[in-house]
């Protein structure tokens, strides 16, 4: 349809735009000459210029250091392009849906930015939703929780968006508003004292576990099958739940996302100081609830 075909070229414009907005501010002055575009018509266009011609160039280039132009067009790049991701208007049924965040967008300030929440939340994570569901079209169904189970056996498409599902499910339920994060249970406390010493290890051991982690992927706090509290982390989309992991067994009770998306608009490259972040944002009330209700008996934690 003519809204359809509308929709794809707004899409190719704006990811041409990224490319051209990236391209403009990582080359070197006297780099590689390339077209820029220019719409007329609802068309692009082809004009014969270089990338350090443009005026967008050289106004990055007068008014911000060469770090501060890169998080520039990171922030460009996803303001661009919306489209190109699912979005909770036009996701297609299945079985699982999107769950709505529990708190405002801006109620991790300072600690973590209302931008990325949007972003994360309404695209990454829904995303991810929209992709399982079509893998699991015309499948039996099962709950978020027993799909993780058999992931990794099941395949790149389940193991990477069923993960996905799960975990940022799991992540968006244990921050709270930044002036409600409270503090462990004594049962939970008692844990962690047992485990690692005190609260304050506990943080030094998850903050590293979560810092070590190359490249993409978790942090997770859970509970081991001999009932101990443990920390490790998982690549990409895995998690605890799943056979085959490669990480220790437990039964996870708090993740934390350290893929770049989760922080890059605030922190940049720093990820030790978004970990450090995340450690006031922690929903301890609800950590608690998923060691004493779920995991300390051996249940993983619904979400």
């Amino acid at each position: 349809s003519d809204t359809i075909s509308e929709g794809k070229m707004a899409t190719s414009m704006s990811l041409w735009a990224v490319v051209l907005l990236i391209a403009a501010v990582v080359t070197p002055a006297d780099g590689l000459l390339m077209p820029t575009l220019a719409v007329h018509s609802g068309r692009l266009l082809p004009l014969r210029s270089s990338v350090r011609s443009m005026a967008l160039r050289s106004a990055v280039k007068m008014s911000v250091s060469r770090r501060e132009a890169i998080a520039t067009a990171f922030t460009a790049a996803i303001t661009l392009i919306p489209s190109a991701f699912p979005s909770a208007a036009n996701a297609e049924g299945g079985p699982y849906t999107l769950p709505p965040l529990p708190y405002p967008y801006n109620a991790l300030e300072p600690y973590i930015d209302e931008t990325t929440m949007k972003f994360h939340h309404d695209k990454h994570h829904q995303a991810y939703v929209t992709n399982v569901n079509k893998v699991l079209e015309g499948k039996p169904v099962v709950s978020l929780v027993e799909l993780q189970k058999g992931a990794i056996k099941a395949g790149p498409a389940i193991r990477n968006n069923g993960g996905g599902h799960y975990n940022h499910a799991l992540f968006w339920k244990t921050m709270p508003p930044a002036d409600k994060s409270g503090a462990p249970s004594p049962a939970l406390a008692k844990a962690i004292e047992a485990s690692f010493g005190s609260v304050d290890k506990l943080g030094e051991a998850f903050a590293a576990a979560a810092a070590t982690r190359f490249g993409s992927g978790w942090a997770w706090l859970g509970v081991a099958p001999d009932g101990k509290l443990v920390v490790d982390s998982t690549p990409n989309q895995d998690n605890p739940l799943m056979e085959g992991a490669g990480c220790k067994a437990m039964i996870p009770i708090l993740g934390l996302d350290v893929w770049e998306h989760a922080y890059y608009l605030k922190y940049q490259n720093r990820r030790p100081d978004y970990i450090k972040a995340f450690m006031s944002v922690i929903n301890w009330a609800e950590v608690s609830s998923n060691y004493e209700q779920y995991a300390a008996k051996g249940v993983p934690v619904p979400v």
